[in-house]
C-alpha cells in the first residue's frame, strides 16, 4: 500500500514538472539564461562574480518562463486550434488559468527581484520591459501582421545585452552590437519558422511571414537580406577589441553557410529547405556566441 502511495505520488510530482517545464518552455527559457550568462562573460573584466552570474541566469530563465507562460494563457484558445501546440497544458486542461496566472506570478517577480538584488536596477528595468513586450505587446500583434516579428525581436535580442549591463551598469556601444547580431538573426529565424509552420499558424490567424504572407520567393528574398546583415555584425566585435580575429573567422563561416541556406530556399521555396535553414538558424547563435566567449580578448 506504501508503496502504491509513493508510485502515485511520484507521479503527481513527475506530471506536476512536466507541466511547469512545458509552461516555462524550458528550452526557450534556458537559451534566455545562456545569452544574458554569455553577455554578462563578455563584458567582465577581471575574476567573474559567480553568485552574480549565476543569479542573472536563474533570474533571467524565471521572468523569461513567466513571459511563455503568460503568452499561453492569451493564446489558450489558439493553441487548441494548431496541431503543434494542442498538447500544451492549457488546451489540454492539465493546469487551470488561474494556477498558471500564479505560476508566472510567482515566476516573474522572483526573477525580478533576483535581478534586483544581484546585478543593478537598469538590468532589472530592461528584463521588466522585455516582459513587457513579449506577454503584451508581441503575443496579440501576432494575429495582427508581420509586424509582431519586429516587435518580437526586442525581447528576444535583449539578454546578452542583460548580461553586459548586469556585468558594467550600462548601455555601451559594445552591448548595442550583442543586440543588433541577435536582433537581425532573429528574421531569419522567425520567418524559417514561420515558413515551416504556415499551414497551422493561419488556423490560429496567425501573420508572421513578412508582407504578402506567402512561402514565395518574394519572402525567400527578404530572409537572405536580413541574414546578410549578420556578416558585418560578426564581424563588429573583433572591431571594437571585444574579441580577436578567430572569432571574427567562426562568424563570418557560419555566417557564409547560414546565408547559403537561403540561396536554397530563394531557388526552391520548398518545405525541406525552410526545415534546413530553421536549424541552421538554431545552430549559428550559441556557436557564433560560443566562439566570441572563447575568444575573448
Amino acid at each position: 500500500m506504501l508503496a502504491a502511495n509513493t508510485s502515485k505520488s511520484q507521479a503527481v510530482v513527475g506530471e506536476y514538472l512536466k507541466v511547469l517545464a512545458e509552461l516555462l518552455k524550458f528550452r526557450l527559457s534556458f537559451l534566455v539564461a545562456f545569452s544574458s550568462a554569455f553577455g554578462y562573460l563578455l563584458a567582465m573584466q577581471g575574476p567573474v562574480q559567480w553568485h552574480q552570474l549565476i543569479m542573472l541566469t536563474i533570474g533571467g530563465f524565471l521572468v523569461s518562463g513567466a513571459a511563455t507562460t503568460i503568452n499561453q494563457v492569451l493564446e489558450r484558445d489558439y493553441d487548441r486550434l494548431m496541431n503543434r501546440t494542442m498538447n500544451r497544458p492549457l488546451p489540454t486542461g492539465r493546469v487551470s488559468i488561474q494556477e498558471a496566472l500564479l505560476i508566472a506570478g510567482f515566476a516573474g517577480v522572483l526573477g525580478l527581484v533576483l535581478l534586483t538584488l544581484y546585478t543593478n536596477l537598469l538590468t532589472t528595468a530592461l528584463s521588466a520591459l522585455s516582459f513587457l513586450l513579449y506577454s503584451f505587446v508581441y503575443t496579440p500583434m501576432k494575429r495582427v501582421g508581420p509586424i509582431a516579428v519586429f516587435i518580437g525581436a526586442i525581447p528576444g535580442a535583449l539578454p546578452p545585452m542583460l548580461g553586459w549591463t548586469a556585468a558594467t551598469g550600462a548601455i555601451s556601444a559594445e552591448a548595442l552590437i550583442l543586440f543588433s547580431i541577435q536582433f537581425v538573426w532573429q528574421f531569419p529565424h522567425f520567418w524559417a519558422i514561420a515558413w515551416v509552420a504556415d499551414e497551422d499558424y493561419k488556423k490560429a490567424g496567425f501573420k508572421l511571414l513578412p508582407q504578402g504572407g506567402q512561402k514565395d520567393l518574394r519572402t525567400a528574398i527578404q530572409i537572405m537580406s536580413y541574414t546578410l546583415f549578420l556578416l558585418p555584425l560578426g564581424l563588429l566585435p573583433t572591431k571594437l577589441g571585444i574579441t580577436g580575429i578567430n572569432s571574427a573567422l567562426v562568424a563570418t563561416i557560419c555566417g557564409v553557410l547560414f546565408l547559403f541556406q537561403t540561396f536554397t530556399l530563394m531557388k526552391d521555396c520548398s518545405h525541406k529547405s525552410a526545415l534546413r535553414l530553421m536549424f541552421g538558424s538554431f545552430i549559428y547563435l550559441p556557436v557564433v556566441q560560443i566562439a566570441f566567449l572563447l575568444d575573448k580578448v
